[in-house]
C-alpha cells in the first residue's frame, strides 16, 4: 500500500463519484486481495498489481450497477407523503368527487393501493409493478382489478347516498 496506494486510489477515483467511494473501492479490493493471498497460499507477499487494478475495476462496475438499480427502483416508486401533490391534478383538487375518490383510494388496503397508485399515477406497466413489488404480473393485475372493483362500489354507494339525500 505504501508503494502503490496513491496510484490505486487515483484509479479508484475514476470509478467512484466521490473520494469516499474511491476509498471504499480500494478498501474492498485490498480485502479481496488479502483473502485471495491467504486462500491461494501465496504467503504474505503483495499481489500482482494488474490483479489489484482489475479487482478495483470489478468493484467499480458493481458499484455502478447497484447505483443504477437503486435509481431505477427509486424512480419507479410513487411517494405517498403528500397526497395533494401526487395523487390528483391541482386544478381538479377542488372537485368534490375527486376528493371523495382520493379518500376511497386511501381507504384501500396497502397492497391494493400501491398497485393502483403505481399503475394510474405512476404510469407503470404490470410488469414494472411486479418487478418493483417482487410479485407476479398476474398478481399485480389481479390487485389492480380488485381495487378498481372496490373503488367502483364505493363511488356508486356515494352517488346513491347523494341521490337519497336530494
Amino acid at each position: 500500500m505504501a508503494e502503490n496506494g496513491p496510484r490505486l486510489l487515483l484509479f479508484a477515483r475514476s470509478w467512484g463519484k466521490t473520494r469516499e467511494d474511491a476509498e471504499d473501492l480500494l478498501q474492498d479490493a485490498v480485502v479481496k486481495m488479502w483473502h485471495y493471498q491467504q486462500k491461494e497460499g501465496r504467503g504474505g507477499g503483495p499481489p500482482d498489481l494488474p490483479l489489484v487494478f482489475s479487482t478495483i475495476r470489478f468493484a467499480g462496475l458493481m458499484l455502478h450497477r447497484s447505483e443504477k438499480r437503486r435509481k431505477r427502483r427509486e424512480e419507479s416508486i410513487v411517494y405517498l407523503n403528500d397526497f395533494h401533490d401526487v395523487w390528483l391534478d391541482p386544478v381538479v383538487e377542488e372537485d368534490e368527487e375527486a376528493l371523495l375518490l382520493r379518500d376511497a383510494v386511501q381507504g384501500l388496503s396497502d397492497k391494493l393501493r400501491e398497485v393502483v397508485v403505481m399503475k394510474i399515477w405512476g404510469g407503470l406497466t404490470f410488469a414494472q409493478i411486479s418487478e418493483t413489488l417482487a410479485i407476479s404480473p398476474n398478481t399485480a393485475a389481479s390487485r389492480y382489478r380488485y381495487a378498481l372493483e372496490q373503488l367502483a362500489r364505493e363511488m356508486k354507494q356515494v352517488k346513491e347516498d347523494r341521490c337519497a339525500e336530494a
